[in-house]
């Protein structure tokens, strides 16, 4: 331990920055967007169910529910770890969004609701387009 702890002494620390918890490149729209898809697709599965089939009823609603809590998240992390403030600076509207959107991901949890489920993806859509116009500069 002694040898490291004069190796440690000896040579130079420099800070260094990142604007995210990771390297760049990993953070992506697409699991949003592919959990907010989900959640509609199961309301229409769920509406078209025969009313007798209490089994894959309760099935999808677990599905349709975990799936909105997947779209939350993911938009959670792109605006805690990936959104900086430049990013806000252009896209003023970029906090109302992602705040709306969360909370659409929640109304899509406690209902069945087409309606409510195009807007999630519509919502979610929209964070993705600001996502690429961000990672073109």
């Amino acid at each position: 331990m002694k040898l490291l702890d004069v190796l440690i002494k000896l040579l130079p620390a420099r800070p260094v920055f990142a604007h995210c918890d990771i390297p760049c490149g990993i953070y992506d729209p697409h699991g949003a967007q592919l959990a907010a898809k989900t959640v509609l697709t199961m309301v229409q599965k769920i509406k078209a169910l025969p009313k007798d089939d209490q089994n894959n009823f309760v099935r999808m609603i677990n599905v349709k529910e975990q799936h909105a809590e997947i779209c939350k998240r993911e938009i959670l992390i792109l605006w805690t770890d990936y959104f900086k403030s430049e990013h806000l600076e252009k896209f003023p509207d970029l906090h109302d969004l992602v705040w709306k959107t969360a909370k659409l991901c929640s109304d899509n949890k406690r209902v069945v609701d087409e309606v409510k489920a195009q807007e999630l993806i519509k919502a979610v859509d929209k964070i993705a387009d600001i996502f690429n116009q961000t990672k073109n500069k």
